[in-house]
């Protein structure tokens, strides 16, 4: 017999007559209504769809780290010895979407906090002590902004790489579209080689003839000159941007790696690479070095603006990292009062020896390197003994520290780096292979991928990092692991790029 029961219809209103005794109601009516209300009530819940699990979210550092552990074998993160056990997580629609949108050319900017009470703390005043590993999100968002102040002067200098001059052979002023409205462009900045070749090679090759030229544009002077802005950093910011190689003549000065002592020094023992020094200090035909044009715009600046509080941001990408520290070097003892000065260097060389970098650190220079691991440029020119090798013999014994003092010193193939750093590893990136080429890991725009999804040395990439994949997809796809470099073509992004002109700069991270 069956008996047929409306979903709607309420149990208290069933009146059902059965011929022969049952399961169901035993001797009673009562308890079949009790039994047939069980079954509605079943039968509803059966009806309802089923509500998606909840996955929990352990926030670290104020980001949140996605949970893999859904199951026994992920809890136990044996992905590690299966590598197909991540790969079918990754694949799987929620990484899609998230791939997608790391794909998409919409810009994503993030809210920028009040640094006002604390912006000396960022500005290194304490060598950015408990800031740096966990990175704080403040610290990350305002170095991935000058790094695209740097990515600016790239691609200003690429659009129109030979130097424009006027009638009396004076360079025109370059337009800069910078990333960050808020700041103006007050100053065009110049390098000079000291060498030159034959005319000839120009008559070769007419074309590129910037290639050969001496004195090039390398970068700019911006001021912040927005009230809120202002308000919000805590002080009026003036920044000094500088790009990396990209002419004959600039390599060439880069292989003069001959430590050499400054002329401005009077101490011997303070030496830096010989090309580096020449770039900074040599004039051309018609500008002046990189070093007058510095000292005479900051000059102007802090005059124009001395009622006000001010800050001088100095940055730079290979090259441009290592004028950075020489243009530091340079300024902070331009004026009696020098407003504080950072630095915040992205894949630099070594500058110069043990003795520059103490001259640095007594005129309160702070530097901040981002360094990633695997880039060969920041090994170096060469050295003695790298820096980790020397401060482990230093602690076993201070004898061998005078040793290494005294080679310092004395030997020109000794460098040494600045002593804070911010350790960046490719390794962690869950889009680029580990073992990218030389061009990949130097490349500024992988410094910045790697700096969107830093949080700490032992954490993973974080999972909130909103940074775009387009330029490196583009440039550096064959340093893409393949699964995503086949999403990334099947999501058209060729036909995309195609379509929508790439910018110039990425957008900030999102916290």
């Amino acid at each position: 017999m069956q008996i047929g029961i409306s979903s709607t219809l309420p149990p208290q209103n069933l009146h059902v007559k059965f011929r022969q005794p049952s399961p169901l109601n035993g001797s009673s009516i009562e308890l079949t209504r009790q039994h047939l209300s069980s079954l509605e009530n079943l039968i509803r819940k059966t009806n309802r769809p089923c509500p998606e699990p909840v996955t929990k979210r352990p926030i670290i550092n104020d980001s949140i780290i996605e949970n893999k552990g859904k199951g026994l074998l992920e809890g136990f993160k044996l992905f590690r010895i299966w590598p197909g056990t991540k790969d079918a997580e990754e694949i799987s629609p929620r990484h899609m979407n998230r791939l997608k949108r790391l794909l998409s050319m919409t810009m994503e900017y993030s809210p920028r906090n009040d640094l006002g009470s604390r912006w000396r703390e960022y500005h290194g005043c304490n060598d950015w002590s408990g800031l740096l590993d966990p990175l704080d999100e403040n610290l990350r968002r305002e170095l991935v902004r000058y790094g695209e102040f740097i990515q600016a002067a790239y691609h200003s200098f690429h659009s129109d790489p030979a130097m424009s001059t006027n009638t009396d052979g004076a360079p025109l002023q370059r337009h800069v579209a910078l990333p960050d409205r808020y700041y103006k462009v007050t100053k065009s900045l110049y390098a000079t080689s000291s060498i030159g070749l034959p005319e000839w090679v120009d008559n070769m090759a007419p074309n590129l003839g910037w290639m050969t030229q001496r004195s090039s544009w390398f970068g700019f002077v911006a001021v912040c000159d927005d009230k809120r802005e202002i308000k919000r950093m805590g002080r009026r910011d003036i920044v000094i941007v500088l790009r990396g190689t990209a002419t004959c003549m600039e390599w060439a000065e880069n292989l003069r790696v001959r430590l050499v002592s400054d002329p401005k020094s009077d101490d011997p023992t303070q030496k830096v690479e010989c090309g580096f020094l020449c770039l900074h200090k040599t004039r051309g035909a018609h500008v002046p070095s990189l070093a007058e044009s510095v000292v005479e715009e900051v000059k102007r600046l802090t005059e124009l603006y001395k009622s006000e509080t001010l800050s001088i941001t100095i940055t730079g990408h290979s090259l441009g990292a290592a004028l950075s520290l020489l243009v530091a070097d340079e300024i902070s003892s331009c004026a009696p009062r020098v407003p504080p000065i950072a630095v915040f260097s992205f894949g630099g060389p070594r500058v110069g020896n043990k003795g520059f970098i103490d001259r640095l650190e007594r005129k309160n220079v702070k530097v901040l390197r981002i360094v990633n691991d695997q880039d060969l440029i920041t090994k170096i020119p060469g050295a003695f003994m790298s820096e980790r090798s020397k401060q482990q013999q230093q602690r076993r014994n201070d004898v061998l520290k005078r040793v290494f003092d005294t080679i310092d010193n004395n030997n020109m193939w000794t460098y040494s780096h600045v002593r804070i750093e911010l350790r960046l590893d490719i390794k962690m990136s869950p889009y680029l292979k580990s073992d990218a080429d030389v061009a990949c890991c130097h490349d500024l725009e992988t410094y910045l991928h790697l700096l969107d999804g830093y949080l700490s040395s032992n954490c993973p990439f974080r999972s909130n990092a909103k940074r775009s994949l387009v330029k490196l997809v583009r440039d550096h796809r064959s340093n893409m692991k393949q699964l995503y470099t086949r999403k990334a073509l099947s999501l058209n992004l060729e036909r995309d790029r195609l379509k929508v002109p790439t910018p110039s700069c990425l957008p900030s991270p999102s916290s």
